[in-house]
């Protein structure tokens, strides 16, 4: 009797361990070891890295729009610190090396002061403001599309004047990646953090979504009436149906931004005048390219007649890459080819 109900039991068992090897309707099987078949995982993010900062939703925002705010990054605190250097400096009260005073081509007469210069550039030899480029928490987020080994290239704080009605006061569509001979272009970023609030009112920043998966296109100066600022060329070549959305943000908002995303700021329409400060990061990684026989060409001669004038150098051989060098920073990790 025992032996009989062994028997019996026999194909329960036997269909029991069958429903764990075969899968059920609707299901397909796939192997498992790597010695049945190779698996390929397909690449899920190109423009961002693994880490725990960005969330999955963040990281596909960027992934296919080129862009990334970050709420409330930076302490009033700081921002009030940058203001306070900004003015000192204007007031030639702090002279920093290497550092480029910028202004507004209806004003570009005047004595350099808070109230006429629009732009501080290549900060990096201000130990106040270059703070801004070593925030913690700004870092912590540039590492996401970098990775470890960081180093601040170009560095801006930006005064948009108020407009005089000859709207000199916009920037271009352009891609920031045209003033950088630094390669690959996903593993630079800028971040750029508004100084006060900031909207379409006083000029705020305005984005093609998407543009950032596209190519690096001709720039050159834009035929205005009212004239163009000095180095602010735009795209002439892009499709005039793309979307564009405009960034208001809050003092202390951040903005993460591919340098292939097209992009621009409009006038400033207020009395008062707009500030953001930024810095671009590259992996230490990057290197540098020859822009001979490319759409940057053009732009290596206009800052080597720049800087030949600014030092007194005529008749001397400059390349984009030599007005480079000085503008990079170490920031964090190893310093490896920039």
């Amino acid at each position: 009797m025992e032996r009989l109900g062994k028997q019996r039991s026999a194909p329960l068992r036997l269909g029991i361990l069958l429903r764990h090897l075969l899968p059920p309707a609707g299901f397909t099987p796939f192997p498992t070891s790597a010695q049945v078949a190779p698996v390929t995982c397909p690449t899920q993010f190109r423009y961002t890295l693994d880490n725990d900062v960005l969330t999955p939703e963040q990281r596909r925002f960027y992934e296919d729009n080129g862009y990334l705010i970050i709420k409330n990054l930076v302490a009033d605190e700081d921002i009030e610190r940058f203001r306070e250097e900004f003015v000192k400096i204007c007031r030639k009260e702090v002279k920093v090396l290497g550092i480029t005073i910028m202004k507004d081509i209806t004003i570009v007469k005047s004595e350099a002061d808070e109230n006429n210069v629009s732009k501080l550039q290549d900060f990096i030899y201000s130990e106040e403001l270059f703070r801004y480029c070593t925030l913690p928490q700004i870092l912590k987020y540039v590492e996401c599309f970098t990775g470890p080994d960081i180093m601040a290239m170009h560095t801006m704080l930006i005064n948009k004047p108020p407009d005089t009605g000859k709207k000199t006061s916009r920037h271009p569509l352009h891609q920031d990646l045209h003033y950088f001979p630094f390669r690959p272009a996903d593993r630079v970023v800028c971040a750029w953090t508004a100084m006060q609030k900031v909207d379409r009112t006083n000029g705020c920043l305005v984005v093609l979504p998407g543009t950032h998966k596209g190519c690096l296109k001709e720039h050159k100066y834009p035929d205005w009436e009212g004239g163009v600022n000095k180095m602010y060329h735009g795209i002439h070549d892009y499709d005039e149906s793309l979307p564009r959305v405009h960034l208001p943000m809050e003092k202390g908002d951040t903005v993460f931004f591919h340098p292939l995303i097209i992009h621009g700021s409009g006038r400033n329409r207020t009395e008062g005048f707009r500030k953001a400060i930024s810095c671009h990061y590259a992996s230490s990684d990057c290197y540098y390219i020859d822009v001979k026989g490319t759409t940057q060409e053009i732009l290596e001669k206009e800052v080597g007649d720049i800087v030949r004038r600014r030092f007194n150098m005529a008749g001397s051989s400059v390349d984009l890459k030599d007005t480079s060098i000085i503008r990079c920073r170490l920031v964090k990790g190893e310093k490896k080819n920039l």
